[in-house]
């Protein structure tokens, strides 16, 4: 499956393939971001293409990709079990936690609370 735009609950959402490239660099999440800018407001990444990288917040690489999307005020939603990631860090846990209670960064287990978050208006 390719990365597709469908609309959930009355929004655009660029759903990245579950077997597409991991996101390793910024440029990777940076064309994901032109893949939203053609239409679309939010992109919902597999967590599991993030990688290892992403969830060990001493390499920086979370706050480079969370970043961009702010800056280009798109919603990112990594959806997908991150337990154990969280598990092994309170730092992360506690990024997961206030990125939940903004507007750009969400972290959701599934498409259904995805949709569930987009409903609400947060």
């Amino acid at each position: 499956m390719a990365d597709v735009v469908r609309e959930r609950v009355g929004v655009q959402v660029v759903e990245c393939d579950p077997d597409g490239p991991p996101i390793e660099t910024e440029q990777d999440a940076l064309d994901i971001i032109g893949a939203v800018f053609l239409g679309a407001r939010v992109a919902a990444v597999p967590a599991h293409r993030l990688g290892e990288r992403f969830f060990t917040l001493s390499t920086r690489f979370a706050g480079e990709v969370m970043q961009k999307f702010v800056n280009y005020r798109m919603l990112l939603a990594v959806v997908g079990d991150i337990s154990e990631h969280l598990a092994a860090s309170s730092a992360l846990r506690a990024l997961v936690a206030e990125s939940n209670e903004g507007d750009h960064v969400w972290f959701v287990p599934d498409l259904d609370a995805l949709d569930e978050r987009l409903r609400a208006g947060r």
